[in-house]
């Protein structure tokens, strides 16, 4: 153990690597007995490596009957300190990578950082019958600015919209967006649907969006985290969507200034435009449909260099509710109103997939119904098989 903790100082180490090696040293001080306890095999040659191995000795290694309670807390920081080496020295290496190594990382940890989902998510947006938020059922208008809540039925929305950046603490944001969804929509328009984005666009949206909390809650704080949310939902080749726990790391491992949730200028001026210096963002469109699609949302997977354990995807809020524990009558004791247009939306949807038989098509309106009480679609569909099928 003394010859891993220390094997760094013989590593070639960034500014910023050296700081989280310090940093995680301090917290090393508070667990030293319970680390040298710990046999070691693997003696990573790079820092990278090093965080990953010290990380997992923190996480299944140390004998937790024999820490103190007050250890758990330099436990705790040291793998969030280590959790930061991975995302950083990770982001470091997207700085520098062509597309097919930037390709091949995310397929890599396709698993770990549920892509599948997220992917779902960014095709479930850029499909939508309208890109208007005005024009949206109340579920994809949540989809589309990251608020995960019981209305998203599992049946239709099989990913969670908190992928890349959830929204739910920013309530003015939802409150305006209710109250002047139509508001967002212009500020939205000043960014196209397809080819470049300019920074003339990208400061008219500011712009109008600014103005929206200007002229409807000038005490509250305008948030980048929720704008980049729009921005990277409307344009996932252009923007990354931020939240408040993604800012520092993502400024530190891509080497740019602090960046905070007022940042406008530095987002575009240190984020987005670094973002497009690299190889991998200004490869031309590749022919494999698997990397296209990858392609396509290249800006926004950023995120899958960012440190990620095997409990990331397990907490997704699709994978929660969809394992909810049975004895939970969802659409009963705890039932979720819909409007008609949200329900008519999510039986429309069910109602695309082949196996659906003519007759629980010609109950449209009795289903609807049933999902607009409170049942998930899936419920209504098979009460209505068991019943007449």
């Amino acid at each position: 153990m003394r010859k891993l903790l220390t094997s760094p100082n013989a590593m070639s180490l960034s500014t910023t690597e050296q700081i989280i090696y310090q940093n995680a040293l301090s917290f090393v001080a508070d667990l030293s007995l319970n680390l040298m306890a710990v046999k070691v095999d693997n003696h990573p040659d790079n820092f990278l490596d090093w965080c990953r191995e010290l990380h997992r000795i923190c996480l299944h290694e140390i004998n937790q009957e024999l820490l103190e309670p007050e250890q758990q807390k330099p436990l705790k920081k040291l793998q969030e300190t280590l959790s930061n080496g991975v995302s950083a020295c990770q982001l470091k290496m997207a700085r520098v990578i062509p597309w097919p190594i930037f390709a091949s990382f995310v397929q890599e940890h396709s698993v770990l950082q549920a892509l599948p989902e997220r992917l779902k998510l960014l095709d479930y947006i850029a499909n939508l019958p309208s890109n208007k938020l005005s024009e949206m059922i109340d579920e994809d208008k949540l989809v589309f600015t990251g608020k995960h809540t019981a209305q998203h039925d599992i049946s239709v929305y099989d990913f969670d919209v908190e992928w890349f950046a959830g929204t739910r603490g920013a309530k003015t944001f939802h409150q305006l967006l209710t109250s002047h969804p139509e508001k967002f929509d212009l500020a939205l328009e000043s960014i196209p649907l397809e080819g470049e984005v300019t920074l003339a666009h990208y400061q008219s949206f500011v712009e109008a969006y600014k103005a929206i909390f200007s002229a409807h809650a000038s005490d509250v704080k305008v948030p980048l985290s929720a704008a980049t949310r729009l921005l990277a939902m409307r344009r996932p080749d252009q923007f990354i969507a931020l939240t408040s726990a993604k800012i520092d790391i993502l400024s530190q491992g891509l080497g740019l200034v602090k960046l905070n949730n007022q940042s406008f200028d530095d987002y575009w001026h240190e984020m987005i435009e670094s973002i497009r210096n690299t190889q991998w963002w200004r490869s031309e469109m590749p022919e494999d449909d698997v990397e296209l699609q990858l392609w396509k949302n290249r800006a926004i997977l950023i995120d899958l260099f960012l440190f990620a354990d095997k409990s990331l995807a397990k907490n997704s809020n699709y994978i929660r509710m969809r394992d909810k524990p049975k004895k939970i009558k969802i659409g009963v004791a705890k039932a979720v109103k819909r409007s008609k247009a949200s329900a008519e939306a999510i039986v429309d949807k069910a109602f695309e997939a082949d196996d659906i038989p003519d007759f629980i098509l010609n109950m449209r309106s009795t289903i609807v119904n049933s999902v607009k009480d409170g049942k998930t679609v899936d419920q209504a569909i098979t009460l209505m098989r068991n019943i007449f099928g």
